[in-house]
């Protein structure tokens, strides 16, 4: 299996993206992952790192920067290294392709070259949402700010696909975002929404509200990319809060301090362990014709990684050939009873 690894996308790359790569041939041999990027930066990374298994280079002289315009640097910027991927993956000359650089960058890239799949509207961005019973699968995050009950509708069936294909979760609970646990709840795209998923051949379970994602209700919690974006960005703040507040807890009086000194090394760790997006390492972009994941700007190395293992991982489900397949049996129609699609 051939997984490609954008070197230069992400705010610490190429430091940090080389040494993710490094890792995930140690952790993950059976997977040859191909660098992408300046052949001059890459191998003067890689000479820092004098234990590594060896890699296959493609050169990318340009880079397109997280400040970048993402459809104009994708149509100007044609020897970057995340077109470069996209072309190699196009070419199927990679199975996956993995970048913590621009998203915008990211999914204008996979629909000029590589397209959607037949009957997709939009590809979605999702990600996986850690939760109390481990974590729930969040589409969209970002790709479509605007949409349409019926974009809605197909982001349900691919999550409740990438569920059960890639998370390995038999029969996934599937539900939409609203303001309420009642059908009759939600502004008019969601109660629209609502009746057409009603229709899918998968285990629809109604609303969902914004408690039931932490508290892991459901696993997979579907949503609009502007609401989807700000739920991911009020955690990640959450988190931060709570771990500065748990820090300032533990100070002051002798009791709390040894409290803390009794926790903080054997108890926090756990909870960061489960709660950091660095253990999801990528979120894929559903929809297009490949497998495509996306990482946090901030990627650290071991997230790097790990999204080198979740790229391996959709691959290994063939998702795509599963949406695809999802995508051209399903019929729905709108409530006059035409047919949708």
């Amino acid at each position: 299996m051939r997984i490609a690894l954008d070197v230069m996308g992400g705010d610490h790359a190429p430091q940090v993206t080389i040494e993710g790569a490094v890792m995930a041939s140690k952790a993950y041999p059976e997977i040859e992952i191909i660098l992408i990027g300046p052949e001059d930066v890459i191998e003067r990374e890689l000479a820092k790192h004098k234990d590594h298994n060896g890699f296959e280079v493609v050169h990318a002289r340009e880079v397109i920067e997280m400040t970048d315009h993402p459809a104009q640097a994708v149509k100007t910027k044609k020897e970057s290294s995340m077109v470069v991927g996209m072309q190699l993956l196009k070419k199927k000359e990679i199975d996956g392709f993995f970048s913590a650089g621009n998203t915008g960058g990211m999914l204008a890239a996979g629909i000029l070259y590589l397209g959607r799949i037949r009957g997709v509207k939009r590809p979605a961005l999702s990600a996986l949402f850690p939760t109390m019973r481990g974590s729930t699968f969040l589409l969209d995050i970002g790709a479509n700010a605007d949409v349409k009950p019926d974009f809605l509708q197909q982001f349900a069936l691919m999550g409740s696909l990438y569920a059960e294909r890639v998370l390995k979760r038999p029969n996934p609970t599937v539900a939409i975002m609203s303001n309420g646990e009642e059908e009759g709840k939600g502004n008019e795209m969601v109660l629209e929404a609502y009746q057409l998923i009603k229709q899918l051949p998968i285990n629809f379970m109604g609303n969902a509200e914004g408690r039931d994602l932490g508290l892991g209700n459901f696993d997979v919690i579907v949503t609009d990319g502007f609401t989807g974006n700000i739920v991911i960005k009020t955690a990640e703040g959450l988190a931060t809060m709570t771990k500065a507040l748990l820090k300032d807890a533990f100070k002051g009086d002798p009791l709390s301090m040894l409290a803390g000194a009794l926790f903080m090394p054997l108890g926090f760790p756990r909870v960061k362990k489960a709660t950091s997006a660095d253990e999801i390492g990528g979120a894929p972009l559903l929809g297009l014709n490949g497998v495509v994941l996306v990482g946090h700007g901030s990627s650290s190395a071991y997230a790097i990684q790990n999204g080198i293992r979740a790229a391996r991982d959709a691959v290994q489900s063939n998702i795509v050939a599963a949406i695809t397949e999802g995508m051209s049996q399903v019929k729905v129609t709108d409530k006059e009873g035409a047919e949708v699609g």
